[in-house]
This record gives structure tokens, C-alpha cells and sequence, in this order.
């Protein structure tokens, strides 16, 4: 790679807030915040006992009401995003599905409100904080592989939790190569360089096939009966939620309930760069679910799709010239996407799905979510119907008119 590709790639990590390495994971997250802040951290990295004890909202209503003007930087925000986002999480699902909090204690909101507004994230746990930002290594000096990664925050589940997290860390992490495959792709365009998109494209076909693998090891680490009685009601909103259908009143910061999705693989900024570079068309609710999941991503990450959804296009490009080469080259990518795609679709009906199943026939064993969200994704979408449709639209892209056979 030359110099000045080099120097244009760097530029666009910069830009859009991306670690070569790690992609869009959030790189050496921050563990520590100034000393004003340790009810905030106390609180948050005994969650998982006080909520286990329903201890967690008497000692909310004892917090004191913190001003956020001692976070001087993007990293303390996030770190304090992340653990009032947790916090938020466990008092409203302290005691399961039977009786969620309605109501956000003023110390929580106002604080979580402002920290959000200075990020441009919404005021609830979002996927950038839970998978983005939540990592830290066992051993500094070591690798980022399962074994040497732990969660900064948890929630109740044990090993299961950590390795949901974990894992989807790590499909982040293989995506990253396919992320400067997408700006490699982008600045070829630019200059009409056919040889630089399909290399580009080879990238991003060679990440999806890895993110693939890498969600297998969700089977090994993570038990479906845990993820669905435990974990996953502590990921769901207060928007499009059967538990919580008037929403959730921040308490000093509306009048009014605000409607919030909660965490989801939706709210990936590397799937949906890849959506948007491949030109997959996503309309009617499906499309409206997806944009709406822009807003809960970091602002130079949703300002990267953005970029990729005003063009030049892809399909456009290929289509204006005649290189089998090149067609073959998207075809592949869309394809490793549409396998990526259905693989999450047969793993979500074994840890929903077949529990929540399970779960309507013989009774959950936990208090968490039980039988009430089976159709519901923790985003608010109608879960199978959604992720189907996300998977034929990928697989309508596969229709593609070849050009005449030549050569690149």
C-alpha cells in the first residue's frame, strides 16, 4: 500500500473513529473515573450482587444528585455512559418482568442525560456501550482472545454473561479488516480504480467469513437457558416493549415518558456499513427499525454510514463497467453477508426462540424475561420477521447483471 493510500486510510480512521486493529471496538477502554464519580463505579461493579440481592434500587435512591462537569473527555464520557447505562438497566429489571420500574430516580436521569447529549447517544444501554466499550484484558501484555478478556460491567449470569459479551467483542474485532476494506473501497471509487475495489471487497468478504466463525463460539460460552431467564431481560427498552408500554419517565428530565430501544445487533455500525456499502435496500419497517438504530450509535460511526449512503454507489460502479471480475467480487461479499445473516437467524432461534418455548410449556426457572418478549427483539422489533427480512433483502442483492467477460 502506498503512502498516500496509507495516509487517506489513516485520515478516515480518524475521522470516523476507527482502530485499524480493532474496528469499531472502542480501543484501551477507561476502568477508572475521577474520585467524584466512585458511587457511580461502586455501584456499578456490584451490580450483579445487588441486583441478584434486590439491593440495587434502595442504594439508587440513596445516590446523591452529581454534576457531569468533572468528565473532560470522550473516554470518561463513555465510561460513564457505559456504567449509568447499567446501573439504568438494573433498577428498571430488578425485579424481573413482573415489576419493572416506571420511573428513573432524578440522580440517575438528569446525569445520564447530560453525559448522553454530549456523546450523541440516547440515555439507555446501547450496543456501543455493552460490546464497544465494555472490555478490558486480563493480562495487558496479552492477546484479545477469550480466555484474556473480561467485562468491566456485568450483568447477572455468570459465564454466560461474560461470554455473550465476549463474543460479540470479538465478531467486532473480525470485522475490523472488513471496515478498512470498506474505505479502501470508498477511495477507489473515487479515482476509478477497479484492481482497489475488488481488493477492498475481498477484504470485506474474507472479514464476514471470520465474524461467521467467530460467532460460533457463542455455542461454547454462552447457555441458551441463561441467556433467555436471565441476560436478556436486562438488555430490553421501553419502546415497543409489551413490559413497558407507556415507556419510561426520567425523572428531572420530562414530564413525559421517553420511548427507548434497548441494546441490539442492530445498532452494529459494522454490519450496517457493510449494508449500506453493498447497497442492500432496506424499506418499510424493516429499513425505518435500522435507521432509527443510527441514532444509538457514536456519532462518527453513524456519520461513516451516512457517508456510504450518498454515494457514489457500488452497484452503480460495477454495473458501468465490464469486469467479471469485479461482479464476481461483490456477489461473493453479498453472499458472505447473507451467510452471516442466516447463521444469526438459526442461533437467535436457539437462544429465544426454542427457550422461550420451552419456557411457555414448563415455566421459566428464572425471574427474567420468561415468555413475555418470545417475539420481540431486545430493540423492540418483531424479531423473526425482522431478521428475515434483513436476510432476503441481502439476498436480493445477489441479483446482479454480469457484464460482457473481461479482464480486470
Amino acid at each position: 500500500m502506498d503512502t498516500t493510500v496509507r495516509g487517506t486510510l489513516q485520515a478516515d480512521f480518524d475521522t470516523f473513529d476507527i482502530s485499524e486493529e480493532l474496528g469499531f471496538l472502542l480501543e484501551e477502554p477507561l476502568r477508572h473515573l475521577p474520585d467524584y464519580y466512585q458511587v457511580w463505579l461502586d455501584l456499578a461493579n456490584n451490580l450483579e450482587h445487588l441486583i441478584e440481592t434486590g439491593k440495587l434500587r434502595e442504594l439508587v435512591h440513596k445516590m446523591p444528585l452529581l454534576s457531569t462537569h468533572l468528565l473532560s473527555n470522550h473516554r470518561e464520557l463513555r465510561l460513564a455512559h457505559l456504567a449509568l447505562g447499567f446501573i439504568s438497566m438494573g433498577y428498571v429489571w430488578q425485579e424481573g418482568q413482573q415489576a419493572p420500574a416506571e420511573i428513573l430516580p432524578k440522580a440517575l436521569a438528569w446525569p445520564f442525560w447530560l453525559i448522553s447529549r454530549r456523546l450523541g447517544l440516547p440515555p439507555i444501554l446501547t450496543y456501543a456501550d455493552t460490546v464497544l466499550a465494555n472490555w478490558k484484558l486480563r493480562d495487558p501484555t496479552g492477546e484479545m482472545e477469550i480466555r484474556n478478556m473480561d467485562l468491566i460491567f456485568s450483568f447477572p449470569g455468570g459465564e454466560s454473561c461474560r461470554g455473550f459479551f465476549i463474543v460479540s467483542q470479538l465478531v467486532e474485532m473480525a470485522a475490523s479488516s472488513g471496515v478498512t476494506g470498506v474505505l479502501e473501497v470508498m477511495h477507489a471509487m473515487k479515482i476509478s480504480d477497479l484492481s482497489g475495489v475488488q481488493r477492498g471487497l475481498n477484504k470485506v468478504t474474507q472479514s464476514l467469513k471470520r465474524m461467521k466463525e467467530t460467532f460460533k463460539l457463542m455455542h461454547n460460552h454462552v447457555d441458551p437457558t441463561l441467556f433467555h431467564g436471565k441476560l436478556r431481560l436486562f438488555l430490553s427498552g421501553w419502546r415497543d416493549n409489551p413490559l413497558l408500554p407507556c415507556g419510561l419517565l426520567y425523572e428531572g428530565v420530562s414530564d413525559e415518558p421517553i420511548f427507548l430501544s434497548g441494546g441490539s445487533a442492530a445498532q452494529s455500525s459494522a454490519i450496517q456499513c457493510f449494508d449500506a456499502l453493498l447497497c442492500i435496500r432496506h424499506e418499510d419497517e424493516t429499513g425505518a427499525f435500522l435507521t432509527r438504530m443510527r441514532d444509538y450509535m457514536p456519532t462518527a460511526h453513524r456519520h461513516l454510514i451516512e457517508t456510504l449512503s450518498v454515494g457514489p454507489f457500488l452497484r452503480d460502479f460495477i454495473l458501468s463497467r465490464s469486469s467479471s471480475d469485479l461482479c464476481q467480487a461483490y456477489l461473493s461479499c453479498v453472499s458472505a453477508l447473507v451467510d452471516l445473516r442466516n447463521y444469526h437467524l438459526n442461533t437467535v432461534t436457539k437462544y429465544i426462540i426454542v427457550p422461550g418455548n420451552r419456557a411457555r410449556a414448563i415455566g421459566c426457572p428464572f425471574r427474567g424475561v420468561c415468555t413475555a418478549l418470545n417475539k420481540t427483539g431486545s430493540g423492540g422489533s418483531v424479531l423473526m420477521v425482522f431478521l428475515k427480512s434483513v436476510r432476503n433483502n441481502t439476498q436480493k442483492a445477489l441479483i446482479l447483471k454480469r457484464p460482457p467477460q473481461t479482464e480486470i
